[in-house]
């Protein structure tokens, strides 16, 4: 008779959980920004999903479930309020969604902000801005430097 493994614990899910890593959906056109996020995102543990444009954007959060999206507003094809329309009316689990971009009027963010976005940037920003915006979404606790 074949051994029965043990079904696993809540405690062992978390755990499993808290040591995967996480999955980040990169949705830009512009190639030095993607690079620029991927590098500094990856050097914080995180792994990166890339999407050039909204289309490919919407295609990757359905078929692969990131932990986090980041979206850039202006995009050829669909821009980041369609995306981020069409993912807030179709998921059951709202995904967590930063939104950047250069745009400064006040109305595009007061849009997003109606719409559930969890963090609005404007490009440019420095780098420690958006990491420190990605761990506290995804309850990433950050070490502190023990002088």
């Amino acid at each position: 008779m074949a051994e029965k493994k043990p079904e696993p614990t809540a405690v062992a899910l978390q755990e499993a959980e808290a040591q995967r890593k996480k999955r980040i959906l990169l949705v830009d056109d512009d190639p030095d920004i993607v690079e620029a996020i991927r590098a500094a995102l990856e050097a914080n543990g995180y792994e990166i999903l890339i999407a050039r444009d909204g289309n490919q954007g919407l295609v990757l959060a359905e078929t692969e479930n990131p932990d986090l999206v980041i979206l850039d507003m202006m995009m050829p094809k669909r821009s980041g309020f369609l995306v981020l329309e069409r993912l807030r009316r179709t998921r059951r689990v709202p995904l967590r969604i930063i939104m950047i971009t250069a745009n400064e009027g006040s109305r595009h963010k007061a849009y997003a902000e109606m719409l559930g976005v969890d963090d609005y940037i404007r490009k440019p920003f420095a780098m420690d801005r958006l990491i420190e915006s990605v761990n506290r979404l995804l309850g990433r606790k950050v070490e502190q430097d023990q002088e």
